[in-house]
């Protein structure tokens, strides 16, 4: 099981980059997507998650609004769309699978989560 993120970069505050997951040896299709960042010296933190079969999405309330989630079931990949990025932004984002029916309470949950991708960096200028 491999998870491959990509398209993070360098970007002014107010622009925009497009996240992508791409997973191979599993099947997307009953997993929850989720993507998380970690900050030098803070902790990982829940960033927004899609279930796949339903396509529900979840945000934290730092990118509601400016951030999307998607999934390709063609592609067995998630994606997230971030518009409006801010410094505070900044961090290294990776995207994880879950392989067990998360409750709403649990998404957000780091340890629920089976599969880890290596992370990308993301980097906002001020």
């Amino acid at each position: 099981v491999q998870l491959q993120a990509s398209g993070g970069g360098l970007v002014q505050a107010g622009g925009s980059l497009r996240l992508s997951c791409a997973a191979s040896g599993l099947s997307f299709s009953r997993y929850v997507a989720g993507w998380f960042r970690q900050a030098p010296g803070k902790e990982r933190e829940f960033v927004a998650a899609v279930r796949w079969n339903s396509g529900d999405r979840f945000y934290a309330n730092s990118v509601k609004g400016r951030f999307t989630v998607s999934r390709d079931n063609a592609r067995s990949s998630t994606y997230l769309q971030m518009n409006s990025l801010k410094p505070e932004d900044t961090a290294v984002y990776s995207c994880a699978l879950s392989e067990t029916r998360l409750i709403a309470s649990e998404i957000g949950t780091p340890a629920r989560y089976n599969y880890w991708g290596q992370g990308t960096l993301v980097t906002v200028s001020s």
